[in-house]
């Protein structure tokens, strides 16, 4: 008997129950498509992640008071003011001031850095509006230089002048999130108005650019306005909570990051193994965030490919139900002239296809399935893992078909004659 007689044969013992064939189909289908999909999750999770980073520039960095140490396999904790980073024990409180981002931006001291802004996130500032309410998510007080570092920009009215600093202006900028929330009409229609924020009444001047959403979180929801009149009717006169800092360009981001750091060890009394402030680069973030989604991916991936394995068991199972229903036929063909090689190659064939049909419409569901955007990015098809999910389907329906396929080889003429 040639290969096609044995596809043949394997064809009808798939189509003579097509109930439990799409059964055990389903396993595969299931585990194919969970594989895609997660897959595809951590990649549009990513891909968003970096877009966002990216957006920030590669000359950028970022100081914030404490210290960040790694917890785990994916977290990284910032240790309290007031605590030390090694001992737990009480220490000077770790804190960021506006002399410190003064002295950073002194070109005598830190020759590669061209522009600095300090920065204040008050959290919970409510904005109202023509009876609208809205808590934001993001609000920042800081300097016109803010713009320029975090490559932000307005799509309508005025930036943040340094005027406005200096006079104490109450105007902001809002994204596009706050102004639909606020109002039922286009966000510029929001410039001029006045907005309350946290009862304060502040007048909006621009509108600034769309971001969207990066994962969960919606970057459209933020407002910038100046530091100075935000610690005036907000958040008081306190610390900073970070400091913004821009090098002169994508070269010497270290050397900028070496001449910040000594200038606050020399202002904080610190060294740079007791510091009490972390200075971040756009570059590590970038990095960090790159490592982290790429090893949730990997366990996405291994975890959909559980399912790929049960489904495995569930053609292995059918398989040899079928070797049992289907005794006296082997037993007829092995009768007049069917050797064990022939038989084993029917029955694999047939486990093959099972996988196969189930591998492909997987394929198909999980394509259709990563066209829907998940928690604000769309999901993004690794061919490798296309590749990879349907060739593990095509090794698990040859694996788990070999057992059913040699048992069914190994019956007696007789013994399977006799089988009722």
């Amino acid at each position: 008997m040639n290969l096609v007689e044995s596809f043949r044969f394997a064809w009808r013992g798939v189509t003579a129950n097509k109930a439990r064939s799409a059964l055990t189909m389903l396993g595969v289908l299931i585990g194919v498509a969970a594989v895609i999909v997660l897959v595809a999750v951590g990649n549009g999770a990513s891909r968003s992640v970096t877009s966002t980073l990216a957006s920030l520039g590669t000359n950028t960095l970022t100081v914030t008071p404490g210290v960040t140490k790694s917890s785990g396999l994916l977290g990284l904790h910032r240790t309290a003011a007031g605590e030390d980073a090694n001992t737990g024990t009480q220490t000077r409180a770790a804190v960021l001031t506006s002399e410190d981002a003064h002295a950073l931006a002194d070109p005598r001291l830190a020759a590669d850095v061209t522009a600095v802004a300090p920065v204040v996130s008050p959290a919970g500032v409510v904005a109202s509006y023509a009876g609208a309410s809205h808590e934001v998510a993001s609000t920042i007080g800081t300097t016109s230089e803010y713009l320029t570092i975090s490559n932000d920009q307005v799509s309508a009215g005025r930036a943040i002048t340094a005027s406005d600093e200096q006079s104490h202006a109450r105007v902001v900028l809002v994204g596009t999130s706050v102004a639909a929330a606020l109002s039922t009409e286009p966000p510029e229609t929001l410039i001029g108005q006045d907005i309350q924020l946290d009862g304060t009444p502040f007048t909006v001047v621009g509108i600034l650019v769309e971001k969207g959403s990066a994962g969960a979180r919606d970057s459209d929801d933020r407002m910038i306005a100046p530091l100075s009149a935000v610690q005036d009717r907000i958040s008081g006169y306190g610390d900073l909570s970070s400091i913004a800092v821009q090098a002169s360009s994508a070269d010497t981001v270290v050397d900028a990051q070496t001449q910040v750091e000594t200038i606050l060890d020399q202002r904080h009394r610190t060294t740079p193994q007791a510091r009490d402030f972390t200075v971040v680069t756009s570059a590590s973030m970038l990095s960090a965030a790159s490592s982290i989604t790429g090893t949730l991916t990997i366990m996405l991936g291994a975890i959909a490919a559980i399912s790929l394995l049960v489904g495995g068991i569930g053609v292995m199972n059918i398989m040899l139900v079928t070797v049992t229903e289907r005794t006296r036929e082997i037993g007829v063909r092995k009768a007049i002239g069917a050797d064990r090689t022939e038989i084993i190659v029917q029955f694999l064939i047939e486990a093959t296809l099972l996988s196969v049909i189930g591998g492909v419409a997987g394929i198909t569901l999980g394509a259709l399935l990563c066209q829907v955007r998940i928690a604000g990015f769309q999901l993004v098809i690794d061919p490798w893992s296309v590749l990879i999910a349907f060739g593990f389907a095509l090794a698990v329906g040859l694996f788990f078909g070999i057992y059913p396929a040699t048992r069914a080889a190994a019956l007696r003429p007789i013994d399977a004659l006799r089988h009722e």
